[in-house]
């Protein structure tokens, strides 16, 4: 059995589309979206459209929980707090109610649990995000002790893609994009994201988990983001900075992030409406 793994969609159609595009010339048996369909870009019902067509076995995201109203937007900076706002006036009721069924964590053949923020939060599980050892660390023992026997944990929130094995008593880091899983190992998989990249390469990315094989390997698409920055610079929502090309945007985006300032720069980015 062949599982694409995808992940934080944020409403980004163009990404989305030209992924599932990718996704059905490689034969997999199923598509795993780990939450985060909707949220800062402009097209949240089209994208949970699409998600509902391929019948993509789905988790909830951070997003999805504030746009149905299971959680609140305290933990979400003021862009994603204001994208929950405007997603929430445009979504059906039918919308809504798929967004609010979506489980928390997901269990595929006890091979592999599916969350969207980490497996060791037991009820905010969808908003602690696995960017340091220490919560990598408690997710990978959580997985451990799972009753489910799973050794596979796959995991979005970060936007960026990893894979930490912990086998011998330590986690390493894999950085390899075709990775064979050994059997006596526990793992956390992050596919990346699909709509909304933090770093230097702007492609929509996702993982083809093999079974059978245990192999995992990572896929990179392109998209066209004009189309995407068009469409939400109709509706409103188009990113700060967005008068800068997306590669420039990337680039700076990265080095803040490296250096500490993204958060700042964003809230300054937002006080000047931009």
């Amino acid at each position: 059995m062949k599982l694409a793994l995808i992940s934080d969609i944020h409403a980004n159609l163009q990404a989305l589309q030209a992924t599932l595009a990718n996704i059905e010339s490689r034969s997999v048996d199923r598509i795993v979206c780990l939450g985060d369909i909707v949220g800062y870009s402009a097209a949240p019902a089209e994208c949970i459209a699409l998600i509902r067509r391929v019948d993509a076995l789905c988790v909830a995201g951070d997003h999805d929980l504030a746009v149905c109203g299971r959680i609140t937007t305290r933990t979400l900076s003021s862009d994603a707090a204001r994208a929950v706002a405007w997603a929430r006036e445009r979504l059906t009721r039918e919308e809504l109610r798929f967004l609010a069924s979506l489980p928390l964590r997901a269990n595929i053949h006890h091979k592999l649990l599916a969350v969207h923020g980490a497996l060791h939060a037991q009820s905010d599980c969808a908003t602690v995000r696995l960017d340091n050892d220490q919560r990598r660390l408690q997710s990978l023992h959580a997985l451990a002790a799972d009753p489910s026997g799973a050794r596979i944990c796959a995991f979005g929130h970060t936007h960026r893609v990893g894979i930490f094995e912990f086998r011998n008593g330590r986690v390493t880091s894999l950085q390899e994009e075709h990775v064979r899983l050994h059997d006596d190992g526990y793992y956390l998989i992050n596919p990346g994201t699909v709509g909304q990249p933090r770093s230097f390469d702007r492609r929509a990315s996702y993982m083809v988990f093999d079974l059978a094989q245990r192999t995992l390997t990572l896929h990179r698409v392109s998209y066209d983001g004009s189309a995407r920055l068009a469409a939400a610079r109709k509706a409103g929502r188009a990113p700060a900075f967005a008068f800068i090309p997306a590669p420039v945007r990337g680039a700076f985006a990265a080095a803040f992030q490296t250096v500490g300032l993204d958060r700042p720069v964003k809230q300054f980015a937002t006080y000047l409406g931009l």
